[in-house]
């Protein structure tokens, strides 16, 4: 056994040493070597193409650790936002759902880039230290196929003068054989090199396709929560403006939420509007003006009175009324009586057939 690794290691060292004459020979211009240009056209694309790769591989890991420090930067500031959102302040329900819906959607995108995203480009990658072996090992069989065939020049030289045909015969086989070895591996890499330069214009599809639809999404989707979490204060520097001081409405039947990124922000309780515009709904459904500044002259039926809005509102169920600053709305009575809250009111938008609950402090009286 002891023999055999013996064996094993003087031929491995005298094929090393044969090699590394052989390439100093070649770059000293004492021998010529074998040449293949398309060959080394196809190394030299598959090396750009690892170079790309590699570089876009370590860009996208470098911005994934990014992206998990910023979900958890966002995490910590919306947690302090709602610990200083004091709860009695309107809105404080729907800025909690808000707030929830932002961490869920940071989780969600980390997590697709990672499995969607990098996965498949570490799987790219990984191709080619694989392939930068087999052409080492295509490079190393070339040197030992060139060196076979100058040693057989040099038999062939040499017969001529010592007709020694034993040495002439051996050496044409150790020809042969290193020539086959060569040609396989060679053979193999002029079709797997193409092919691998090829399949990086579907991958980039696929994978850069991946990556900017999980991007347009989840901003898309942030843009939606950060509008809504913008209402919410709005409202809030609203009241506050207007001194109202509200709680938030509390209710019998509590309102309805359909999911954390939609879920709807309590009604605003106005129940100390301001002084020059209060309306009073009768226990009937008729409604009586305490603004004499009100004009009811020329009404169509079924119009109590007009309204312009002195701010915009942004409809938070789908039985309410949306409009913008400067909007003219017809006051109306309520369908049913029972359905009427305090400091709202029943209204139709002129010009168009929307209807719906609007806030009286919204508005102004004209």
């Amino acid at each position: 056994m002891t023999e055999n690794k013996g064996i094993m290691l003087a031929k491995s060292v005298q094929k090393h040493a044969g090699r590394a004459k052989e390439k100093i020979l070649q770059n000293l211009g004492k021998v010529d070597r074998t040449a293949d240009e398309i060959f080394d056209d196809h190394l030299n694309n598959f090396n750009r193409q690892q170079a790309s790769a590699n570089r876009l591989q370590k860009e996208f890991n470098n911005y994934i650790r990014c992206v998990r420090a910023a979900q958890a930067a966002s995490k910590t500031l919306m947690d302090s936002v709602c610990e200083i959102y004091e709860p009695q302040w309107s809105g404080y329900d729907a800025l909690q759902a808000q707030t929830g819906a932002s961490e869920s959607l940071w989780a969600d995108f980390a997590h697709k880039l990672g499995d969607q995203v990098l996965i498949p480009l570490n799987t790219y990658t990984g191709q080619f230290p694989e392939m930068k072996k087999k052409v080492e090992k295509r490079n190393r069989k070339l040197i030992d196929y060139d060196g076979q065939r100058h040693s057989f020049q040099n038999l062939q030289a040499n017969a001529n003068k010592r007709k020694d045909d034993v040495k002439l015969t051996k050496g044409r086989e150790q020809l042969e054989e290193a020539r086959r070895t060569y040609e396989i591996l060679n053979t193999e890499l002029h079709d797997e090199l193409p092919a691998l330069y090829d399949s990086r214009i579907l991958f980039l599809v696929t994978n850069l396709q991946t990556l900017f639809a999980t991007e347009q999404v989840f901003h898309n989707e942030t843009a939606k929560i950060y509008s809504e979490l913008e209402a919410i204060v709005d409202k809030l520097a609203t009241e506050s403006q207007r001194g109202s001081n509200t709680l938030r409405k509390q209710t019998s039947n509590p309102i309805k939420t359909s999911s954390p990124v939609q879920s709807p922000v309590n009604k605003l309780n106005n129940a100390n509007i301001n002084s020059n515009y209060q309306n009073q709904i009768t226990t009937n459904g008729g409604s009586s003006l305490a603004n004499s500044h009100a004009n009811t002259a020329d009404l169509p039926p079924g119009v109590l009175y007009r309204v312009k809005a002195t701010y915009g509102y942004a409809k938070e169920d789908v039985d309410e009324l949306s409009f913008e600053i400067g909007d003219l709305i017809r006051v109306i009575e309520y369908d049913d009586p029972e359905d009427q809250e305090e400091g709202w009111l029943m209204g139709q938008k002129e010009g168009t057939n929307e209807k719906g609950l609007f806030p009286a402090n919204f508005t102004r009286p004209i």
